[in-house]
């Protein structure tokens, strides 16, 4: 559900039943003022995709394309993307980029365009289209090396893709764009992440693998990822097969873990039988809140569906939050934080210059 012209997802949420509903339509029509309430269909655990490029009218050059480690359902500003994509085919990939320069074309665009797709079961879904400079375009540009709002504004101005220096994709290093959130100066705010954008900022993380990336990403946006010591995970039904490779990861890495009552007996299903269960905050004393207010939880993987059970999990988040305990609500995140322990735990960071990556990539 969505207000009528609005930025940033604003009043956007997720609607699972008619009690929400209720309670939706009450706040959301303050913003919506005399406009109507708009109903969408979204597709539950795609891939979504961010594509830049510009076009002269003749000629289009995509500057890059960035998938997102969220799913599609979080806002794409407060989504963490990697560029070039971490994980899809390049079938897709391609698809992707013709679908690109098809639109360009059909749209007249001079200048800068931003698409947004979404993948899922190898089908290519468009989102939208927006004719204009996207908050992708800085990422886009240091990640390359490339003055892309530079060329954009010589093409509006009359010149030609042609005549400008070639734009070069094929990097040798991957780059990780992460969200900054001003969650600690709010008290009492929900740090799920969801349709309406909550980021403030961005920072991005570069290295020569997705995984190494990722946790310089994550450490530029204030968050410590921890070494060892004990996770907590607790993750809707439609997650579980997609969290088992995290919490492999992590026990791997001799990580205790503790989880919920459903998560763990799941995960003892899947073989992993050294789970500690832990109460909800509902079901009584010491719970997991109290765990994590007195410094027993290191990591946090949780993830929520429906309307009961976000307001059940708050309370697991706000704490997290308060004790600056890493935490993750998706399970594509909580996969990329595992693998990015476990690249920190195998070599150490070094500090690099920015242009030394396009450099190599350019040479």
């Amino acid at each position: 559900m969505r207000p009528s012209y609005v930025l940033g997802g604003r009043a956007m949420e997720i609607v699972e039943g008619p009690a929400q509903l209720e309670q939706y339509i009450s706040t959301a029509v303050q913003v919506s003022g005399d406009s109507p309430v708009l109903i969408d269909q979204y597709l539950r655990d795609a891939i979504e995709v961010d594509v830049d490029a510009i076009c002269d009218g003749d000629d289009v050059v995509v500057a890059g394309v960035l998938q997102h480690i969220e799913e599609a359902g979080v806002h794409s500003g407060d989504s963490a993307c990697s560029l070039p994509p971490y994980s899809l085919p390049k079938a897709i990939v391609a698809e992707i980029e013709r679908q690109t320069d098809a639109l360009a074309r059909a749209l007249q665009v001079r200048g800068l365009m931003n698409v947004q797709f979404a993948v899922k079961n190898e089908a290519v879904y468009l989102i939208e289209v927006n004719p204009r400079a996207s908050r992708t375009v800085p990422f886009v540009a240091k990640a390359i090396g490339q003055p892309i709002a530079k060329f954009a504004a010589r093409v509006m101005a009359g010149e030609k893709l042609k005549a400008l220096p070639q734009i070069n994709l094929d990097v040798e290093h991957i780059a990780v764009k992460e969200a900054v959130f001003p969650f600690a100066r709010f008290p009492g705010v929900d740090p799920v992440l969801s349709p309406e954008m909550k980021s403030t900022g961005e920072v991005m993380g570069i290295d020569s693998d997705f995984a190494t990336a990722f946790a310089k990403a994550q450490l530029g946006a204030g968050t410590k990822l921890p070494l060892g010591g004990t996770a907590f995970v607790s993750v809707k039904e439609s997650d579980k097969d997609n969290i088992l490779p995290a919490v492999q990861k992590l026990i791997e890495m001799d990580f205790t873990i503790l989880a919920t009552s459903g998560t763990a007996q799941y995960l003892r299903e899947q073989g992993i039988d050294d789970v500690e269960t832990v109460l909800k905050k509902r079901e009584g004393r010491p719970n997991i809140v109290d765990r994590i207010v007195d410094g027993d939880v290191d990591l946090i993987f949780n993830t929520t569906e429906g309307w009961q059970s976000l307001l059940d999990s708050k309370a697991i988040r706000t704490s997290a939050l308060y004790g600056r305990v890493p935490y993750f609500t998706t399970a594509a995140a909580s996969v990329a934080a595992a693998h990015a322990i476990a690249a920190l735990r195998e070599r150490k960071l070094e500090v690099r210059a920015l242009q030394s990556y396009y450099s190599a990539s350019h040479a």
